[in-house]
């Protein structure tokens, strides 16, 4: 399957563009920028298994800035990332490589399902408590961080959008990190399984490259932009625009795929 810009109107790419930025700030801001990207490629025309592989390329390079202020910042715990990444791979892998076997009218039904479970984690707190000690048992370190990973890499690769919040919860609820903590080594979890993912969707052959590169270019600026907003504006405003944006979009692939 072939598919270039020119199969797309130059409407509907500057709207997607639109939505890579859009994708970014929020991410940046609030978490749950997959939930803007994956409706807003189905809704362009592409299968729901292309929109998956589309949405984690461009999210998979967004990660990389995020990362870089927590690792220059000392926020990363190499001990327990070092055991956790070889799981989100694994997981994210198998996730993906499982959503490839449905055809894409079930893909689209199972994205509508998830939707809002990717919504709910979201919007969970994050970040709001100060960081603090931390040591690990061997059996933390070397089961409970690589089995929470590889589930949580598992639902990346099957579905995504939600999955950076999902990590924060598990890591701070279930493995006893500070959410600060939580918060800096779910980013290099999260890149692990889109990695993993990613992997999957490319040889596959359900990536759209040359329609990813203006796409990646405005996921990156979101993300610049919104950092800085956030610390100005706070995440509230986006919250209420990032609800709204998904009760429209649920509604419209409610219409595709419910009916």
């Amino acid at each position: 399957m072939e598919w270039l810009l020119s199969d797309f109107s130059i409407w509907v790419v500057v709207a997607l563009i639109a939505s890579a930025f859009a994708a970014g700030f929020i991410d940046s801001v609030a978490g749950g920028g997959g939930l803007i990207l994956v409706p807003s490629f189905i809704l362009a025309g592409l299968p729901p298994q292309v929109a998956l592989g589309q949405e984690k390329i461009v999210s998979t390079l967004g990660t990389i800035a995020a990362i870089r202020n927590f690792v220059k910042n000392k926020k990363v715990i190499w001990k327990a990332v070092a055991s956790g990444i070889p799981a989100g791979l694994a997981g994210a892998y198998i996730g993906a490589q499982m959503i490839l076997y449905f055809d894409p009218d079930t893909v689209g039904k199972i994205i509508l399902a998830l939707m809002p479970v990717g919504i709910i984690l979201s919007f969970f707190p994050k970040k709001n408590v100060l960081e603090g000690e931390h040591s690990f048992s061997n059996f933390k370190l070397y089961i409970g961080v690589p089995l929470t990973v590889f589930v949580i890499g598992f639902y990346d690769g099957f579905f995504g959008p939600g999955t950076g919040s999902f990590l924060i919860l598990a890591l701070h609820f279930i493995l006893r990190f500070d959410l600060v903590a939580a918060s800096a080594n779910s980013k290099l979890f999260n890149f692990s399984s889109n990695i993993g993912a990613l992997i999957a969707f490319i040889l596959a052959g359900k990536i759209l490259y040359l329609l990813a590169i203006p796409l990646v270019l405005a996921n990156l600026a979101g993300n610049h932009l919104g950092s800085h907003s956030a610390l100005k504006y706070g995440s509230s405003v986006v919250r209420k625009t990032l609800s709204l944006s998904m009760l429209l979009l649920m509604a419209s692939l409610g219409v595709k795929y419910a009916i």
